[in-house]
């Protein structure tokens, strides 16, 4: 039995494969700091994840406990952490806290902390140090590339035929805030020499960064170093232990330029570069906090770039969101960030102050997880049951979803063989998830729709001179890809066919006179 991997399906969709059959990770990914002791994840953590119809989670691991001191290595929590996945029936997406997290060096080791001459640091160009390493620090990197290797050889040795860990993100949120690109006198010297003959190749401009690039060298320079630090360290794991391996992107935006979000990251705009300095990542991921999710989505969600979404809004429209991922964007993962926290009371969640989500651009909304709990469950629900009819329609016209995109998105129009579908949605509310639905045609007349916050009317094809009406309404759910009736609805029932809070699933037949 082979190990966790990506591939194109017989569709040519990119999907991940967990023994050797299609893996769509509902999942969640729980905070910064809750995976740091064993013990809190058993009292606070597996608990509240229990309900929420998640077949895998996301954890970080940190490079400061497993390599407490030079040279020695500790992994109790990882070996922990994957027993009591198991005994939960979870798979573990791992994440590398190792040299960058959040455009900083947190989670470096004290002895590498320390020694600033050895492990230098990126530079303003005012001279003044960062307290992020330099990507163009060759001793960090090594130090980095030795420490991932040894933790993936560990987890190939533990889990190698269990695959309870099944993809590795290599860093998080990587790049520069504060500054375009590094001003230390490493980073100037590689600035001003030609820019790597692959990648001038693949752009068609010759010379240094300036005149490849323009306006937008430093960011362009910071992205492939970035890039090539992190290809370095993952191609190491992955010769040991090959599981699928990404990097995820703080994301482009207001005011949009390099420094205001981490310089060289993984983000769109440098995704040619990233793809050249760095092939044994199978895909970017965005981390998505603003108030346009969908757009990021579309945005990131291209045929080489398959969309995983590691870590999310938590809030009611994470379940709309989801819907959208799956059924649109055909997504390998959607994971809501600080999952733990939906077991919590609204008023408990601890959230950013109001100066940091300003400073970040981070919509406050995204933090009131008011109904998303409920809402959440039942979704992932939905969808795991749907996963037969998933399975058969995704890529074709037969299966088509939709999500209100914005303040001034009010509806969508579904085209489908003989039958078109209207989608209205509801008003944005807080607490409350927002319009989405996922149609399948079944047949020439019966459709499978899911929904939240919308309501839907289908309509015959233009220029066809028959009428058409509801043959049979059914509402009900799915089990294991079949359809189990709860009530036939007719009379005033079937004339609005709408949807709420809590997704629901309708069959509905339809004829032509």
């Amino acid at each position: 039995m082979s190990i966790p991997f990506v591939k194109r399906d017989e569709k040519g969709i990119p999907t991940l494969y967990v023994h050797d059959r299609p893996f769509f990770m509902r999942s969640g990914e729980i905070h910064n700091s809750s995976a740091s002791e064993l013990s809190f994840m058993e009292k606070q953590i597996w608990p509240a994840l229990r309900g929420l119809n998640m077949n895998s989670v996301i954890v970080p691991l940190y490079w400061e406990l497993i390599e407490p001191e030079d040279g020695c290595f500790d992994f109790s929590t990882v070996d922990g952490l994957i027993l009591k996945a198991r005994k939960e029936n979870m798979k573990l997406c791992f994440l590398w806290f190792g040299l960058w997290k959040n455009a900083e060096s947190m989670y470096v080791p004290a002895w590498m902390k320390k020694d600033a001459e050895k492990y230098f640091r990126a530079e303003k160009c005012n001279g003044e140090r960062m307290t992020t390493i330099s990507p163009l620090c060759d001793a960090a990197v090594e130090r980095d590339r030795l420490a991932f290797t040894a933790v993936m050889e560990r987890i190939r040795t533990l889990d190698e035929t269990e695959n309870t860990v099944i993809v590795m993100q290599v860093e998080n949120e990587i790049g520069l805030l504060g500054t375009d690109r590094d001003y230390s006198a490493d980073a100037d010297a590689a600035f001003f020499s030609p820019v790597p003959t692959v990648l001038s190749d693949a752009v068609g401009r010759q010379g240094n960064w300036e005149d490849v690039f323009g306006e937008d060298a430093g960011e362009c320079f910071m992205a492939w170093h970035f890039a090539t630090a992190v290809e370095r360290i993952a191609s190491s794991g992955k010769k040991v232990y090959d599981l699928p391996c990404y990097a995820n992107a703080w994301l482009r935006q207001s005011p949009w330029f390099p420094g205001s979000y981490p310089s060289g990251g993984p983000v769109t705009k440098v995704h040619h570069i990233w793809r050249i300095a760095a092939p044994s990542l199978f895909t970017l991921g965005p981390d998505v906090y603003v108030p346009y999710c969908a757009d990021v989505m579309d945005e990131y969600a291209t045929p080489d770039n398959p969309l995983f979404i590691p870590e999310i809004r938590k809030d009611a429209v994470a379940s709309s969101y989801a819907l959208y991922a799956f059924g649109a964007k055909n997504a390998i993962c959607f994971s809501p960030f600080g999952i733990e926290d939906l077991n919590l009371d609204p008023d408990q969640v601890d959230r950013p102050p109001m100066e940091v989500m300003i400073a970040l651009n981070i919509d406050p909304s995204a933090f009131d997880i008011t109904g998303s709990r409920d809402c959440l469950s039942a979704t992932y629900g939905l969808l795991k049951e749907l996963e037969p009819i998933y399975l058969q329609n995704r890529g074709s016209s037969h299966l088509q979803a939709c999500v209100r995109h914005g303040e001034t998105d009010y509806s969508a129009f579904l085209r489908f063989e003989d039958y078109d579908l209207s989608v209205s949605y509801g008003p944005r509310q807080s607490g409350k998830p927002l319009g989405a639905c996922l149609a399948v045609e079944l047949d020439d007349n019966r459709f499978l729709v899911i929904g939240l916050d919308c309501s839907i009317k289908f309509s015959v094809k233009p220029g066809n001179k028959k009428q058409m009406d509801i043959l049979k309404l059914e509402e009900g759910t799915v089990q294991d890809g079949k359809w189990l009736k709860e009530r036939v609805m007719n009379g005033d029932e079937k004339m609005s066919l709408r949807f709420g809070d809590i997704p629901k699933a309708m069959m509905v037949t339809l004829y032509q006179f």
